[in-house]
């Protein structure tokens, strides 16, 4: 399932630009971070806005960085951290809803012809 959202090396603003046009409130990608080596971002649509919750990888399995270094929760696949979230979304996320699938996108869409740097926040 998840080959189908993760879209690898791709900035903020083409992930904006993807939702933006193809999603819907609730349609949701995953990439690679930009700032943060090795570490994932789940980036979901709610207009106006696309909302990037940082994912990080450790010994521990997978798990969603929290506001105030609260204590994550831990999952063993990053495939059941997305279905636990898909069902039981945190009062601080944005449901995810809709996966924004590869097959249903132009090749030219998410393809990177031109790099833009960034720092998420």
């Amino acid at each position: 399932m998840l080959d189908g959202v993760y879209y690898g090396n791709m900035n903020r603003e083409e992930t904006e630009r993807l939702l933006e046009k193809y999603g819907r409130d609730g349609s949701f990608l995953l990439r690679d971070s930009q700032s943060v080596r090795g570490a994932l971002c789940l980036c979901v649509r709610k207009t106006p806005f696309v909302h990037t919750y940082r994912i990080e990888h450790s010994s521990q399995g997978w798990a969603v960085e929290t506001i105030n270094r609260e204590k994550p929760q831990w999952f063993q696949s990053l495939e059941m951290l997305i279905e636990c979230y898909r069902n039981l979304t945190p009062l601080n996320m944005v449901p995810l809803q809709y996966p924004l699938e590869k097959t249903c996108l132009n090749k030219e869409d998410y393809t990177h012809t031109k790099r833009l740097t960034y720092m998420e926040m």
